[in-house]
């Protein structure tokens, strides 16, 4: 399930996608835009700054922009930045443990296949497709 940081840290980069892209937009105009609490958003856009997927500007004329074009961008990284792991079970998730189960375990491969779905899905769309 996406949580609402998720979901709100992937409107705020459609935002950012849709304005001038060079031009540092105050977190005040998004969260207006969005009308979502502008405190919350400062969270949520701090860990896309640490993560490199936006730059932040502080002071006049400061606010908050892109580090790549739109379609550099997918509703999966941005997600994983902010939601952690896509994987829909415990045993697919990166660096998981050795299942002690994994060769017998009848249900793995419906697993990996509806993980891979999810994958395939969501790293297949980009900011500049959702504009």
């Amino acid at each position: 399930m996406i949580s609402t940081k998720g979901r709100y840290a992937l409107r705020v980069m459609v935002d950012l996608a849709g304005q001038d892209t060079e031009r540092f937009v105050p977190l005040k105009e998004v969260a207006g835009r969005q009308e979502i609490s502008e405190k919350y958003l400062e969270i949520i856009v701090r860990a896309l700054v640490k993560g490199k997927l936006l730059r932040g500007l502080s002071g006049k004329g400061g606010g908050y922009r892109l580090t790549r074009r739109p379609e550099e961008y997918t509703v999966g990284e941005i997600l994983e930045l902010t939601e952690g792991t896509l994987a829909v079970v415990a045993c697919l998730e990166k660096g998981a443990e050795d299942c002690a189960r994994r060769e017998s375990c009848r249900t793995l491969p419906m697993w990996e296949r509806f993980n891979g779905m999810v994958r395939e899905f969501f790293f297949g769309i980009t900011l500049a497709d959702l504009l």
